[in-house]
């Protein structure tokens, strides 16, 4: 549904934009407007906008927003989206959490940060960069991909219009994703990749029996704490230049039981691995593997491993796309960014298979807490940079 029940805001000023998304409720699925805002923002200043609904048995439909201004390469994108975690305790707010309240100068509401502010402050800064050009880019090109659907599944959202972009023939030239990257102040630092992640089931198989007899069963708990120690003792690697060391976490163990004096059929763990460019998916999977044949050969134990995850490792190394970047930080801000690969995944996974990435935006100390918060004077520095940033790239083309 178009979000035409409300008037637009100014869209050179960061902080109305931010303000009209908030009063969007968009907990993933639901959209409650805030695409639609966005598609007539998009249009007001000029952009070719596209409207697309995608769906996938079992998963929620989900609309997303493309919009292109210009024809001519080449395409700077800027990537996000517009839904948000539910808000938690809505009583622990000190204001409602969709209602965009500011005070004292701190912009308060669920997605201010995560990351309705960056996509604000990347519309302001296009709609400033084309006043101060007589409504017309430097050269080239200026689009937005933005989903609903990259906080939950991420199925039906930034993956399928990019197969929509290929499909129809259109090329990103370079991406930079509006999420929050900065630990402390705005201009600390630019993601420049992330770690591949992927979860691990190990199940060991064993025999059901009494406690009391355990001649007549076969434990399957010891033998799984040998496994998962083996995977846990040594380092995977000890980093590489762009990435801290990979590491593997245990993050669930289960039996099959309720009863105390009952040896379970099987057991079962669930752990998570970050890696980094020192290994490939597939390298990673079998060395796990043997290291898991190797410790149960000796024991007997039985097992099963499986293995799930979106999104591999990534890095973009320094070039056209993070040097300007870089240059527009330190033009805004007097200072020089360090580069990141830290933290947990973004849709800058899939999008680094169509084009160099980035993300770079708000200080992200509040994400997904009661009172995520962003002041105010943070949006129109982002906004500053943004605009530099779009203006510094489009020329050097």
């Amino acid at each position: 549904m178009k979000h035409d029940t409300h008037p637009l805001p100014d869209l050179t000023d960061p902080v109305a934009i931010t303000r009209a998304l908030i009063r969007c409720p968009s907990v993933t699925p639901d959209d409650a407007g805030a695409l639609g805002l966005v598609e007539t923002s998009l249009g007001a200043l000029g952009f070719d906008v596209h409207r697309m609904t995608f769906s996938d048995e079992g998963t929620p439909d989900i609309d997303n927003v493309y919009g292109r201004l210009g024809s001519s390469g080449p395409n700077l994108c800027f990537a996000g989206h517009t839904d948000v975690v539910p808000p938690g305790d809505i009583a622990a707010w000190t204001s409602p959490p969709f209602d965009a309240e500011i005070r004292d100068g701190v912009l308060y509401g669920r997605g201010a940060v995560d990351m309705k502010g960056a996509i604000g402050c990347f519309m302001a800064a296009v709609a400033r960069v084309l006043r101060a050009n007589d409504g017309l880019l430097p050269s080239g090109s200026v689009s937005f991909l933005i989903t609903g659907d990259e906080e939950g599944p991420a199925i039906n959202g930034t993956v399928k219009v990019l197969d929509w972009l290929a499909n129809r023939g259109e090329t990103l030239d370079a991406c930079l994703v509006g999420e929050p990257s900065n630990p402390n102040a705005i201009g600390d630092s630019i993601k420049i990749g992330r770690r591949g992640s992927i979860n691990g089931e190990l199940v060991v198989k064993g025999r059901q029996g009494h406690a009391a007899y355990p001649a007549h069963a076969d434990n399957p708990i010891p033998k799984l704490a040998s496994l998962l120690t083996a995977l846990c003792a040594e380092p995977l690697d000890a980093g590489t230049a762009h990435f801290e060391p990979s590491s593997l976490e245990p993050t669930i163990l289960s039996v099959p039981n309720t009863a105390t004096n009952v040896i379970p059929a099987h057991a079962r763990a669930v752990f998570n691995v970050r890696y980094n460019d020192t290994w490939s998916r597939e390298a990673l999977e079998a060395h796990l593997k043997s290291v898991c044949e190797q410790t149960a050969a000796p024991l007997g134990a039985e097992f099963d491993l499986s293995f799930c995850g979106t999104g591999g490792v990534f890095v973009t190394e320094p070039g056209p796309l993070v040097d300007t970047l870089s240059e527009a930080i330190s033009h805004v801000t007097g200072r020089m960014p360090e580069y990141s690969t830290g933290g947990g995944t973004s849709d800058a996974r899939f999008i680094k298979d169509a084009c160099p990435v980035v993300e770079f935006g708000l200080v992200n100390e509040t994400i997904h807490k009661v009172d995520e918060q962003v002041p105010v004077s943070d949006l129109e520095l982002l906004t500053e940079i943004y605009a530099s940033f779009i203006s510094r790239f489009l020329n050097s083309h």
